[in-house]
């Protein structure tokens, strides 16, 4: 059940008091827009809500740390939470096990793996120490279910197939362990794929031959690929590769924004012609364009050059540079992003590749936030600009999760086929 986020509930039961002395015009006005926001918000509460990425993980191996808590985001930075996702009516979302790109040989391939297994076991832990509110989720209708019982379901992604190493059979261990999408590359090329803001480059013109195998792999045993941080030429390698449909777990649309992070027009139709899916992401800098701002650009790189990997610091080290970076952002602030910004990428992605494949991954934790939704306790505040634009529930309710479920659902039934036929 939704709980009202205590910014609407003021604003529904001040908005009325202020305009009591204005004229019936203006009261009229606040009465549809508090119609609106009443109708949005039961819709809300109606609908499966999924959001497909959330970065906590790196939080929930942190000492100390625990998510039925609800945290202050100033002080420790936390956009998610169980408490909060209750708030904001979030019912389920894919907890992405995140290693950043480190070196490719055996004994960087080990460590990643044995950090992606320890964010993966601090997900399953938390959900067995909170499963009064909460609960694993393995398949489609596990988080239907879940919902049912009033608790929150929690899937599992990995973001970076950097952990996958060379060997493929880490992909079936993932999967054991409950793992159900991997982002197949960050921010830097890896042993699979292309990156789309690697500095040097294309390396493989887009998937390797070892990005082949897993793409086929992940096929075999029912994993959803996704496409988020590839280059242009990882997307179409793997459009054209994968016998299931595909997902972009936190992409935008570049016409909207032009940020090669964003997916073309072109890509867009292909993912409606592949039975995929595109979710949104909260991170500004793919929802609005950026004035130049060549002081803060040095600034900024030269903060990240004297940093150690964010997985390699300690919690202490951590909080500094978060404090470096929003000081920063205090002496150079860009415009944020805004709700409205999120919709008008829903709109054009709708007009281009169809209502059936859009959806939601807000990348909280992992820098998304935004102005309007800076935490999961303000996802419902989506659904409200999606009413206002029109959106009928049976779109809200796609656009929410059942776009995604669809292709989950996809994805596990293409996987008993090939494994049948292996027989």
């Amino acid at each position: 059940m939704l709980r009202l986020n205590i910014n609407y509930l003021f604003i529904l039961l001040i908005t009325p008091l202020i305009l009591s002395c204005d004229n019936n015009s203006n009261t009229t006005n606040a009465d549809s827009e508090n119609e609106l926001i009443k109708k949005a918000l039961e819709i809300h509460d109606r609908v499966l809500t999924l959001d497909t990425h959330a970065d906590t993980p790196l939080r929930m191996i942190q000492p100390g740390f625990d998510l039925s808590e609800r945290h202050d985001p100033s002080d420790t930075g936390s956009k998610l939470d169980y408490p909060r996702m209750i708030e904001g009516g979030l019912d389920a979302v894919f907890f992405a096990a995140f290693v950043a790109q480190d070196i490719r040989d055996n004994d960087g391939h080990s460590r990643a793996k044995n950090l992606c297994l320890q964010m993966i076991d601090s997900i399953i832990a938390s959900t067995k120490r909170n499963s009064d509110i909460v609960g694993l989720a393995l398949n489609p209708e596990d988080a239907y279910k879940l919902e049912k019982e009033g608790k929150r379901a929690i899937y599992i992604g990995i973001e970076n197939g950097y952990p996958v190493g060379n060997d493929l059979s880490n992909i079936s261990l993932y999967y054991d362990k409950g793992v159900r999408y991997i982002t197949l590359v960050h921010s830097s090329n890896n042993d699979l794929a292309d990156s789309s803001t690697d500095s040097k480059g294309s390396e493989h013109n887009g998937l390797s031959d070892l990005g082949n195998e897993v793409v086929k792999e992940m096929n075999r045993l029912g994993i959803m690929v996704d496409v988020s941080h590839g280059s242009d030429s990882l997307f179409y390698d793997t459009i054209a590769l994968s016998k299931a449909p595909i997902i972009a777990s936190h992409s935008n649309a570049r016409s909207v924004t032009n940020h090669k992070r964003n997916m073309t027009d072109d890509m867009l139709r292909l993912m409606a012609k592949n039975g995929g899916v595109v979710q949104l992401t909260m991170l500004s800098n793919y929802l609005r364009e950026v004035p130049p701002n060549t002081k803060k650009d040095s600034a900024v790189a030269a903060l990240k050059a004297s940093m150690k990997p964010v997985t390699e610091m300690t919690e202490e080290e951590q909080n500094k540079a978060r404090k470096l970076m929003q000081e920063l952002n205090n002496k150079f602030p860009a415009p944020p992003a805004t709700v409205k910004n999120v919709v008008d990428h829903i709109d054009h992605i709708v007009k281009i590749a169809g209502v059936d494949h859009v959806g939601i991954g807000c990348d909280f934790d992992g820098g998304g936030g935004i102005e309007g939704v800076f935490d999961a306790s303000e996802v419902m505040n989506i659904t409200i600009e999606l009413v206002r634009r029109g959106y009928s529930e049976e779109q809200i309710e796609k656009i929410w999760g059942g776009n995604l479920i669809r292709v989950f659902r996809d994805v596990q039934a293409i996987a008993k086929k090939i494994q049948a036929e292996e027989v």
